[in-house]
């Protein structure tokens, strides 16, 4: 695991907008210049009241920051929270593994079918995914397979 994660005073901000929104605390905020958006994690059990009755309070977190916001639920497992940055509906199964080099590589499989979702539109999912394991759990990669 990395030894610190630094939260600067922009995304400290973006948490307290987030928390006064939805009355649930993030446990991080990264701000992705590249996808123009901002993601929040949230401890797990938390993602309803965050997103609200269908949808609601994130749209309305959406206009008060005007941009996107995509959460994803907080695991101590690495599995697991790759599995949930993917979006763990289409995820089967998520394996960890140690290179020869000693980089940590992630595997997701997939259905076929389920595949471009797991990806996301323009690799979204899939750089999301790979921004929050590689901030976590110093995974460098994941790389996403079907069955």
């Amino acid at each position: 695991m990395p030894t610190e994660i630094k939260i600067t005073e922009e995304e400290l901000g973006l948490m307290s907008v987030f928390q006064n929104v939805t009355g649930v605390n993030s446990r991080d905020c990264i701000i992705d210049p590249a996808g123009d958006r901002i993601i929040f994690v949230v401890e797990k059990g938390l993602m309803g009241p965050a997103i609200g009755r269908g949808g609601q309070t994130i749209m309305s977190l959406e206009r008060v920051v005007d941009r996107a916001v995509e959460l994803v639920e907080y695991s101590d497992d690495a599995a697991e929270f790759i599995g949930n940055a993917l979006g763990s509906r289409n995820v089967v199964d998520v394996k960890i593994n140690s290179r020869a080099d000693g980089h940590k590589v992630a595997i997701a499989q997939t259905s076929a079918k389920n595949k471009g979702a797991v990806l996301g539109k323009g690799g979204r999912n899939a750089e999301r995914a790979r921004i929050l394991a590689q901030r976590y759990f110093d995974i460098q990669h994941i790389h996403i397979v079907t069955q």
